[in-house]
């Protein structure tokens, strides 16, 4: 359930959903450069990380 609550998140601020799975570190960064290169890269990337933990 939890899961479902951060990939809902991740659609509406991609960032914001990679944070609640693994906090500040290099995923959330590259989250961020991916959602200001594109919205659909950085909701790919936070939607994988948040499946893959």
């Amino acid at each position: 359930m939890a899961d479902l609550i951060r990939i809902l998140l991740s659609v509406l601020i991609p960032p914001l959903g990679v944070f609640l799975q693994v906090g500040i570190g290099i995923d959330f960064w590259v989250n961020i450069v991916l959602t200001l290169l594109g919205y659909i890269p950085g909701l790919v990337h936070a939607i994988w990380v948040i499946s893959r933990k």
